[in-house]
């Protein structure tokens, strides 16, 4: 005999089989979890499932929306941008004022107050100097406009500087002490004993102390009367002393009190 059921016919069957299976366990699982009051292992599953999908699509629409509004707003971001980039530049620019104001407390304070003992001084700024540094002359701001004359000295919170040797209406040149052509009278503090100060183009020489004097390493000199300081302004300390044989003189080299590799701020003294 011949069977009426094909191979086709007998997969459908044990798929219907396999499906009454299957839908009596989820009705015995759904039976048991409603008897304990427990949901169900596959209501959990579908919710869960569920949620994730939801998720999903709310994450995407979230992300579509911010997008939209992303480009709506980027003519306003763009621009609150710019103005946040030129506010940071002023706070640098005025922290960068408030840090040259605080590297320059001190020395102004020292010149103030020593100011404030030379009636008729006049304050001026270094704004120029020979860069090549052929010869130890600076520029300051300070002219004949402000009072300013040939001869007169100049000094810092340091010492002795130089003298003015060129007035302008608005500048006048300084020439330093340490420069060769430079030349003033000095005092030895400790014995009183007098010399000649003259450059060197980094230090200072004492020319033409007597042989009498006891000079001594650490000696402070100061400035002479003469005709661009009065007696009194230091010029530096003795740290080296030349002792020649028959020589009707001593000679001794000078530390400058004054620091001239930094010099920013001076003060003019009156004749």
């Amino acid at each position: 005999m011949v069977s009426i059921f094909t191979y086709r016919d007998e997969r459908k069957l044990f798929a219907l089989i396999g499906a009454v299976i299957v839908a009596a366990l989820i009705a015995l699982v759904q039976i048991d979890a409603a008897r304990s009051g427990r949901p169900s292992i596959f209501n959990l599953t579908v919710t869960t499932a569920f949620s994730l999908v939801q998720s999903g699509v709310a994450a995407t629409l979230g992300g579509v929306r911010g997008a939209f509004e992303s480009v709506a707003n980027a003519p306003h971001l763009s621009r609150d941008n710019r103005d946040l980039k030129e506010k940071n530049g002023t706070l640098e620019r005025e922290n960068a004022s408030l840090r040259e104001a605080v590297a320059q407390a001190p020395g102004v304070r020292a010149l103030g107050e020593l100011s404030a003992k030379e009636p008729g001084s006049i304050e001026a700024r270094i704004i120029a100097y020979d860069p090549e540094g052929q010869s130890r002359i600076v520029t300051i701001d300070k002219g004949a406009n402000a009072g300013v004359r040939p001869d007169e000295g100049v000094v810092n919170e340091g010492g002795a500087v130089g003298r003015v040797v060129t007035v302008e209406p608005v500048t006048s040149k300084v020439l330093l002490l340490t420069d060769p052509a430079s030349k003033l009278p000095a005092i030895v503090q400790r014995g009183r004993w007098w010399g000649i100060a003259a450059g060197t183009s980094t230090r200072m020489q004492l020319q033409y102390v007597s042989q009498d004097a006891r000079l001594r390493d650490g000696d402070y000199v100061v400035t002479g009367e003469g005709r661009s300081f009065h007696t009194g302004f230091p010029i530096g300390k003795i740290v080296k002393i030349f002792h020649a044989e028959g020589a009707l003189y001593q000679t001794a080299v000078i530390e400058p009190s004054a620091s001239f590799g930094r010099l920013e701020r001076v003060l003019v003294l009156p004749k």
